[in-house]
């Protein structure tokens, strides 16, 4: 049985892929001491509850992709012919789950304190034996919250357009998420200190309906990534026209009559076949190896592309 070669990136790629993964490490630090810092000075608000819990999951995009990249890279074996890039798209899955429950989490919960109209009161400590309000505590956690998640996630998105790592994007949306969390909790703690009760929950809620949006797309993506969608961009989910590289290609062979050709993405890579109706029959196998061998040279996500010769073309 045929087996895929070993999968590596790009020399010119391979520094950006080390940096995706110390920046994950970063993040996961991070997220650690925020969690650690919202819970310690929560007290009874919705948006630092909220926040809390988001810091938690948000842990998730981050270790599925330290865990999946020391998985993908495995050699192709007789049990696994195509390796293990299906790892990849797992990850994504689990990341755009995470990204999802936050903000269905945070929509049912933030719209219950409103139905309930449950007035949220944020008392004082005592610290070096002075009495401070205590949401200046939360403002100070949540302003820790805001910035370096910021900046985390402003830095995964371009690395995450070139190794075509969707979990990576994924992560930087959850970053979005977590700042923006944090920007609607600092909100509703002013909005307590001046008496407004309603304005805890209302911050909550309008951040979880932008993350709900989010989490929707790209948990949508990852499960027609699963069932063999044709390969859409990291970004926005739009066809790749990688597509149309390849069809323009195979067009350009004076050899070939008629085509029709598949793409499927396996998280990085793609793998495709060709079929084609040519129009002479000799040296046909060199003519498609050489073919086969200029679309896989179009970009580095074309693992293997097969081409095969047919007498006629099924209707589209």
């Amino acid at each position: 049985m045929k087996q895929l070669k070993r999968f590596e990136f790009p020399e010119e790629l391979r520094p950006d892929f080390e940096r995706a993964r110390r920046l994950e490490w970063i993040t996961i630090a991070y997220l650690i001491s925020t969690a650690i810092t919202v819970y310690l000075t929560m007290g009874n608000s919705q948006a630092m509850k909220t926040a809390w819990f988001e810091d938690l999951l948000s842990l998730t995009p981050s270790v599925s992709f330290l865990i999946a990249s020391r998985i993908f890279m495995k050699s192709p074996n007789k049990n696994f012919p195509y390796g293990y890039h299906r790892v990849v798209s797992i990850a994504y899955l689990c990341s755009a789950l995470a990204l999802f429950s936050i903000g269905a989490f945070l929509v049912i919960d933030s719209a219950t304190t409103l139905v309930k109209a449950e007035h949220a009161t944020i008392g004082t400590v005592v610290l070096f034996g002075y009495p401070i309000w205590l949401g200046y505590l939360m403002i100070a956690a949540m302003l820790w919250g805001t910035f370096p998640a910021m900046i985390l996630g402003q830095k995964k998105l371009p690395l995450a357009k070139k190794l075509h790592e969707k979990n990576l994007y994924t992560d930087a949306k959850m970053n979005k998420a977590d700042w923006m969390t944090a920007a609607a909790a600092i909100f509703g703690i002013l909005g307590i200190g001046m008496g407004w009760w309603w304005a805890d929950a209302v911050a909550a809620l309008v951040i979880a309906v932008d993350i709900v949006h989010d989490g929707y797309i790209n948990l949508k993506q990852a499960i027609f990534d699963l069932m063999d969608e044709i390969p859409k961009t990291v970004d926005n989910q739009t066809t790749d026209p990688l597509l149309d590289s390849i069809k323009s290609k195979l067009a350009g062979f004076a050899w070939i009559k008629d085509f029709r050709i598949r793409l499927r993405e396996e998280g990085h890579i793609y793998l495709g076949e060709g079929f084609i109706v040519p129009n002479q029959e000799e040296n046909l196998t060199l003519l498609i190896e050489n073919a086969a061998s200029e679309i896989q040279s179009l970009d580095w996500r074309i693992q293997e592309f097969v081409i095969m010769p047919v007498r006629i073309l099924p209707e589209d």
